[in-house]
């Protein structure tokens, strides 16, 4: 007979000489499968057997020049359906590929479905019927350039789960991936000499190995096979095949060594050892990787699935990883084998460490790369002479760090400031910003020009999430890195993480929760710092409109003021609760103090009654779905203040501000308008944003 089995990209070659080594004469080798012929006691014992595969199908017909519904349904009526099923037995198709005739693949799964209940109704004037869920037996149809082929589901899904998952952490690897690692790195050569997993999780690569060393085949613990719900499925000659296998088992003295920084994953993956049946191979602990101690006087192959972006808090983490993980292999392995799977190469270049061999694979949608070292001594002398740097001149990036917190250190002590701008592409090729909060720094990468080498932009920013760590005494886990680029419609209300990490922010005598990780702005904008001292000072007893007002920073400092009314309008559900916590956070409760969810320019043009104070910070630009029109600040400003004007009081201020590089103010239109303004710009830069005077513009506005 013939099979086809199914696997993961990259594993292919290892499938095809597993297939060939249990006795199966190996066929074509394509994208994810390899194709084999066996008879049926050696397609069972392959499906019990087999590390690498994640599937069987048995090929039972095939044809050339299938073009339309006649074609499909004739191929299907006259195979011989009795082999496989019988009138009692559920089933199910399958059905993948099109033409221009057969462009509906539920449409062609359901002719072959017709073909095969005719196939019974002629002979028992019975049929089985279909059960899409939970089928006996599915049928596969692949159809590809006018060819069908025709396959009976001999494994049933999940060759690759073992059955010993009973947790897992949340980037987990498939266990027929984990055993192609585990063969590309080397160990099995020599299973006597240690296995050391630094990033281990739940466990999977350790559990794996053991079970390799010890030559268990994995399909034992597997409930139910595909084939065993088949008409000519003969239950004891599977269980002397069981058997067989249970016989060749040969359990060896092993040193798996397993560590993780995360405490609950590591209870999962002793769990998942103890049901594998291998606890007694492996030895857990909590560690972490970023400072690695030796484990083993013997030198041996470590092996790990790093860690990604999904994985741990963000960038600077990773960074701060694989730049200390790779010190310290070069520190404490020498003379060891490496082989990590990474989906980052300029992560992986971050280890420094020249490597051996590639192996390209897929973890899910994931493309990934097991890169193989040697720690031979030439490597580790080699590396006592690299800088921990990629490039000299970003001390320069440090020495500027150093010199503007010293610069600043003063007024913030005078004005008892938590939160900050330390640095904002004061040198042009270290081109970020780095605000500080409280003990934690956000660094904003500036997109950078389209004519500068994206490796070298990243090995820049490496330097920099580096040397900011280092020169602030801040831990890689406390640093947040996020792009800073404009935002189009939606883009700067949606979330860039889900950690639900929230601070609290301190402000002349204000608190702001701010939130580091789920968006790309924090809740507070730093620049209006003074704009909102402003506020404080000048809503005494005042009627107070805060518009595009964002998360209320500046309604909260009106009511620390005095003011006596606030209305707050922002169009995000998100903002406006935000709000309301900061409102909370500050206990501040009054009925005249209220929050409008609404467009702010709709909102405008149906607004009633007076404010005397009224803050107006509309964005640059936006074309969001959720406002009326298209707003652009330069263009719209003198319209929005002919709308504004009709609430604002006879001796109201308007305190405008926008961040338009280049804005220019319509003072003619202004006139004709009844209003004049003054530019207050200067008055509102605090210390921390003097180096960029163009941050944002401020004006107050009255009546003529």
């Amino acid at each position: 007979m013939q099979f086809i089995a199914l696997t993961s990209i990259g594993i292919e070659t290892l499938l095809a000489e597993e297939l060939q080594q249990l006795g199966a004469q190996v066929g074509k080798q394509s994208v994810g499968s390899v194709v084999f012929s066996a008879e049926l006691p050696l397609a069972q014992k392959i499906c019990l057997s087999t590390r690498f595969a994640t599937r069987v199908l048995m090929k039972i017909a095939e044809k050339e020049d299938v073009k339309n519904k006649t074609d499909l349904y004739n191929l299907a009526r006259y195979q011989t359906w009795g082999e496989w099923l019988t009138p009692d037995t559920t089933f199910a198709v399958d059905f993948s590929g099109t033409n221009t005739e057969l462009k509906n693949t539920q449409f062609s799964g359901l002719v072959i479905k017709d073909a095969i209940v005719d196939y019974f109704q002629d002979l028992y004037e019975a049929r089985p019927n279909v059960d899409k869920q939970d089928a006996q037996v599915r049928v596969a149809a692949r159809y590809h350039q006018n060819k069908l082929d025709l396959y009976i589901d001999y494994s049933g899904t999940g060759l690759s789960q073992r059955g010993y998952r009973t947790g897992q952490g949340r980037a987990p690897i498939k266990e027929h991936l984990a055993a192609a690692l585990i063969y590309r790195s080397g160990w099995l050569k020599d299973v006597s000499q240690p296995l050391f997993d630094p990033c281990c999780g739940s466990g999977t690569l350790l559990i794996e190995a053991a079970s390799m060393a010890n030559n268990e085949a994995p399909g034992l613990r597997h409930k139910q096979f595909a084939f065993e719900r088949l008409p000519s499925f003969v239950e004891s000659e599977y269980q002397e095949i069981r058997q067989q296998l249970i016989d060749q088992e040969d359990p060896k003295k092993l040193y798996l060594i397993g560590q993780d920084i995360d405490g609950f994953v590591l209870s999962k993956a002793q769990n998942n050892a103890r049901a594998a049946g291998v606890e007694q191979y492996i030895k857990f602990s909590k560690g972490d990787a970023s400072n690695l101690k030796p484990v083993s006087k013997r030198s041996g192959v470590v092996l790990s699935n790093l860690p990604y972006g999904e994985r741990m808090g963000g960038t600077a983490e990773l960074i701060n990883l694989y730049r200390n993980m790779g010190m310290s292999f070069k520190k404490h392995y020498a003379n060891w084998h490496l082989a990590l799977l990474s989906s980052d190469e300029a992560l992986s270049k971050l280890l420094k460490i020249v490597r051996h061999k590639r192996y390209k694979f897929k973890n899910g949608p994931i493309d990934c790369v097991l890169n193989t070292y040697i720690l031979d001594e030439k490597q580790v002398v080699t590396s006592e002479h690299t800088t921990e740097l990629n490039y000299a001149d970003s001390t320069a990036f440090a020495n500027r760090l150093k010199k503007n917190k010293q610069g600043l250190k003063n007024w913030l002590k005078q004005h008892a400031i938590g939160a900050y701008r330390l640095y904002d592409a004061d040198i042009p090729q270290y081109n970020v910003a780095v605000d500080i909060y409280n003990d934690h720094a956000v660094i904003y990468e500036y997109a950078a020009p389209k004519d500068v080498n994206e490796e070298v932009s990243n090995k820049r920013l490496q330097d920099i999430v580096y040397l900011t760590s280092k020169q602030l005494d801040i831990p890689a886990e406390k640093i947040v890195v996020k792009v800073r680029k404009k935002q189009k419609g939606d883009a700067q209300y949606r979330t860039i993480s889900q950690q639900e990490q929230s601070m609290v922010v301190s402000e002349y005598g204000a608190k702001f929760k701010v939130n580091l990780f789920d968006y790309l702005d924090t809740g507070l904008f730093l620049d209006h710092r003074l704009a909102r001292q402003f506020i404080q000072q000048n809503s005494q007893d005042k009627r107070f409109l805060n518009l595009f007002a964002y998360t209320g920073t500046a309604s909260v400092q009106a009511a620390i003021g005095g003011a006596k009314s606030i209305t707050t309008v922002d169009m995000s559900k998100t903002y406006i609760n935000w709000g309301r916590e900061n409102f909370e956070l500050n206990n501040i409760q009054n009925p005249r103090y209220r929050f409008f969810q609404a467009d702010c320019l709709a909102w405008l043009d149906q607004a009633q009654g007076e404010y005397d104070l009224i803050f107006l910070d509309p964005p640059t630009f936006s074309n969001s779905k959720r406002m009326t029109d298209a707003f652009d600040v330069q263009r719209d400003h003198i319209k929005l203040f002919d709308t504004v004007k009709k609430i604002l009081s006879e001796d109201g201020v308007l305190f405008f501000s926008n961040n338009k590089r280049g804005f220019k103010m319509d003072e003619a239109a202004l006139l004709e308008l009844g209003l004049q303004a003054t530019n207050i710009s200067d008055k509102t830069i605090s210390p921390d944003f003097k180096r960029n005077k163009n941050i944002h513009n401020s004006w107050l506005i009255t009546r003529v």
